[in-house]
């Protein structure tokens, strides 16, 4: 049996990422593909435009075989720590022979080289990068300018460096040989619009063409080719009901939750400095929206998207502390499971045999398969989707649904 890995937030799930199922099983010749998924909240620090198990279901419809939701943590963390989570993740299931991503350059070698790097010459890179920081240079391109010092004629190396799929691909590389994963990389060069294009005209648009056409147009039709039939028979069901949940939707809460915590300040959350939370409290005063907060907070150092992750890392409260504590006890200590296709008792059942964390399909069992840390990551999963279904019941005027109370997707 061979088995095949996707990483994916499917925000919603398109053209591209159907071909990119299909592809993987043709560039492998895997039996199975398991897909690792973000849950309600995503790694660009904004809701899911539809919740995690639509999201489930589009994958499963799609080609997928399992759906695995790759905790809150990880998922709305920086490409390095949603990397490291989902490729701890992956390891810990047992029966994974390869990972398959898509990027920009197509080149698994180039971002090897980039991962190499970041590994070997990790404290040099460091130093580098804080100092260049310091000086007003934003992270990414001081990063950029490291790897561009460390690597001889890096022309191509610092050009792959500037596209988004090619920065989580050099992660997962890198996530592979410090976990020394015996999972080999593949990557197919990504086809269609690029990953910020927001023209929704080609036929293989980005999902943030998509989502920026919901929120502008409000036409659903519009976006019909861009997604599989059965992608828009789910999205066209779920219209108004529980779906789109959009960015601006999480505005008020937000500002609760920043008032909530001004007289502390906000340095107890991931990757939140002294100086930004001193610059939001500064400025609370001037909060209109979400959106509009992002690009009052952003700056020549700070840029917007991870702005927009240190807003809803205060929104979730993810902690420093619980970081740390997940990141010293092992990264993952359990597998949830969203979703799987009926045919597929194999692949399950090599899952629940190989896996060395707890493969949860029930979470009123879950506490009885954890230790205390593992709860403490869960319990952070089950406060987030309650919010968005906080986010969704107020919107659409919808009965609120407990996490609980959820089942798993099967088709």
């Amino acid at each position: 049996m061979k088995v095949a890995a996707i990483i994916a937030e499917y925000n919603p799930l398109h053209n591209g990422h159907e071909f990119q199922i299909k592809r993987a099983k043709q560039l492998t010749g895997a039996d199975y593909i398991i897909v690792v998924m973000s849950g309600d909240f995503t790694q660009r620090g904004v809701p899911a435009v539809i919740d995690k198990y639509s999201r489930t279901r589009m994958a499963l419809n799609a080609g997928a075989d399992v759906v695995i939701e790759l905790p809150l943590y990880y998922s709305c963390s920086s490409a390095e720590y949603f990397a490291s989570g989902a490729i701890n993740l992956l390891k810990k299931l047992g029966c994974v022979d390869y990972l398959v991503f898509g990027s920009e350059c197509g080149d698994i070698k180039i971002l090897t080289d980039i991962a190499d790097v970041l590994i070997n010459r990790k404290d040099e890179l460091s130093g580098y990068i804080h100092s260049m920081v310091k000086e007003g240079m934003s992270y990414p391109l001081a990063r950029v300018r490291a790897v561009e010092s460390a690597i001889p004629n890096s022309y191509i190396h610092v050009e792959a460096m500037n596209y988004p799929n090619n920065i989580l691909g050099f992660e997962y590389i890198r996530a592979l040989k410090q976990f020394e994963c015996n999972i080999t990389p593949i990557t197919n060069q990504r086809i269609g619009s690029a990953y910020h294009d927001r023209m929704i005209d080609n036929p293989i648009c980005s999902s943030l063409a998509i989502r920026s056409s919901l929120e502008e147009t409000k036409e659903l039709d519009r976006i019909r080719s861009q997604v599989p039939y059965h992608v828009f028979n789910i999205l066209s069901e779920q219209y108004e009901k529980t779906f789109p949940v959009l960015n601006e939707d999480i505005s008020s809460m937000l500002k609760y939750k920043l008032l909530l915590d001004e007289g502390k300040g906000y340095e107890e959350y991931v990757d939140i400095s002294s100086d930004f939370s001193d610059k939001i409290i500064k400025n609370l005063n001037k909060y209109e929206s979400y959106s509009q907060f992002c690009d009052l907070l952003k700056s020549k150092d700070i840029t917007y998207a991870r702005v927009a992750r240190n807003l809803l890392h205060i929104l979730l409260n993810i902690k420093k502390d619980s970081m740390k504590k997940f990141k010293d006890g092992g990264y993952i200590f359990y597998a949830r499971l969203l979703g799987f296709r009926k045919a597929d008792n194999d692949l399950l059942s090599a899952i629940k045999a190989n896996a060395t964390i707890p493969v949860i399909s029930k979470l009123a069992d879950a506490r009885h398969q954890l230790d205390p840390i593992g709860t403490d990551m869960l319990e952070a999963d089950i406060q987030a989707a309650h919010i968005y279904d906080t986010i969704i019941a107020e919107k659409f005027h919808a009965p609120a649904t407990s996490e609980f109370s959820r089942e798993i997707v099967i088709v």
